[in-house]
């Protein structure tokens, strides 16, 4: 097994990484997985707090959904829904539409979540040419939010360290704060007025920009970089009232928050509001195999549907069969275990648990929605004082990382904004596991104090 770390050093180029992290320690190397838990190479278990990337919520070693993909690839491996269709696909699209809010009926597949996201770009903006809006072309997002890293996605993505390296981008996407209650500078003191102080901005860039140019407004519901945002009371409901006040489409971006993530198949069911596109991806399939979709309203459909209007946009592997029976087993798995009722019942113990290391000095918010959570770090819990680049860089990489993993937990420190913890464990987990990934977060979190 070193021999495959050796390999993964010298031939895979792995994602998001400092490949110079690796010339002088090995990669690690994960070989299996069943429920909440993994296994290196070595034999090492650690709890997968973090479901793989925010993708595995029925968990690892699911042989039901493996034994639904042998099915699959041993009836029709590929074909793709160019002008076809399969049953797979027309299956999951219809089940996927008796979940959605409103009238999202019309599923357009994808192979993940950017191009998710890029589709749903592209299709407000041709929408609004088609129904004689030709200027209606940009698109507002969020302050460090990320939505994907293809070339539209990564435009309306707002974090400017993975921006840069690919400028120019595609030009028209626009940027609003988000919803970071704990380091408000506007309405501090008021959860309420904040929120509708951030969802005006909204309304006021519009104005900025020309209500004519803007085609849509894309956020997630639980804004995930920067670390687990929820929306204040009332947030969705303002933006809704813009968006309709201004012909703007509204897509609730939901590659990490659907299934489950938030203890609801889809997360603007659980903050009341229907959006005009969903995009979503990860926990569709619980990763086993690749998938995403744009799902549509009615409304937008309806111009494609006669003469010879057709959305200009296609991707090979978009509905892929084995793919959707995936994600059809999977969605079984979601019914016959409750897994969103878990997620409601014990999400209040989740976050009870995570509250406890708000004793420790260097956790300064503890903030999140469902089985979806992050812990800021902080040097002064009193002045909410942050880290610089030099002490993040030394805290994040140079210690927690590799502590957390060498203590049995895996998940994500990041600093993509304020140095954060992120946790997003598997659907099944309960209090057992809440109570060891705290366990494990003190022990490195005090250690990690006492460090700096």
């Amino acid at each position: 097994m070193t021999d495959l770390s050796a390999s993964a050093r010298d031939h895979l180029w792995m994602h998001f990484t400092r490949l110079s992290s690796y010339e002088q320690s090995p990669v690690p190397v994960i070989v299996k997985g069943d429920g909440p838990y993994i296994w290196d190479s070595a034999g090492k278990r650690y709890l997968d707090g973090l479901s793989g990337l925010y993708v595995v919520n029925a968990g690892h070693g699911r042989t039901e959904i493996a034994e639904a993909a042998a099915r699959q690839a041993s009836t029709l491996g590929y074909f793709p829904v160019w002008s076809y269709a399969h049953p797979a696909a027309i299956e999951l699209a219809e089940r996927l539409s008796t979940l959605t809010p409103g009238d999202l009926n019309r599923v357009f597949f994808t192979s993940g979540g950017s191009e998710a996201v890029e589709s749903a770009w592209k299709l407000a903006r041709q929408y609004h040419k088609v129904t004689g809006n030709p200027h209606k072309f940009k698109i507002i997002s969020r302050n460090i939010a990320y939505h994907g890293t293809t070339m539209g996605a990564l435009s309306i993505t707002g974090i400017p360290s993975i921006r840069t390296p690919f400028e120019p981008l595609v030009p028209g996407a626009v940027k609003v704060p988000n919803t970071n209650f704990y380091r408000a500078t506007e309405h501090a003191d008021n959860l309420d007025e904040f929120g509708r102080w951030a969802a005006d901005a909204i309304a006021q860039t519009i104005e900025i920009e020309g209500p004519e140019t803007v085609a849509a407004v894309i956020l997630e519901p639980v804004q995930n970089s920067g670390g687990s945002f929820p929306p204040p009371p009332g947030y969705f409901q303002r933006v809704r009232e813009i968006c309709d006040e201004n012909n703007v489409l509204l897509i609730s971006d939901e590659v990490i928050c659907a299934f489950g993530r938030l203890g609801e198949y889809f997360a603007a069911n659980r903050y009341g509001y229907v959006p005009d596109i969903i995009t979503c991806a990860k926990g569709l399939t619980s990763g086993y195999a690749p998938l995403g979709a744009m799902i549509a309203s009615e409304r937008l459909v309806e111009p494609f549907l006669s003469g010879e209007n057709s959305f200009s946009h296609g991707i090979t592997f978009g509905g892929h069969p084995v793919s959707s029976a995936v994600a059809l087993a999977n969605l079984d798995i979601f019914e016959k275990e409750d897994l969103n009722g878990n997620v409601q019942r014990n999400q209040a113990a989740f976050r009870a648990t995570l509250d406890k290391l708000a004793d420790l000095p260097i956790v300064g918010d503890v903030r999140g929605d469902g089985y979806f959570y992050a812990l800021e770090l902080v040097k002064d819990k009193a002045t909410k004082e942050t880290f610089n680049d030099d002490e993040a860089e030394r805290l994040l990489r140079g210690f927690l990382s590799g502590a957390l993993y060498e203590q049995g937990l895996h998940c994500r420190a990041d600093d993509r904004g304020d140095p954060v913890i992120q946790l997003a464990p598997p659907l099944i987990c309960d209090q057992s596991h809440f109570d060891e990934i705290e366990g494990i977060l003190r022990s490195v979190l005090t250690e990690a104090w006492s460090r700096l």
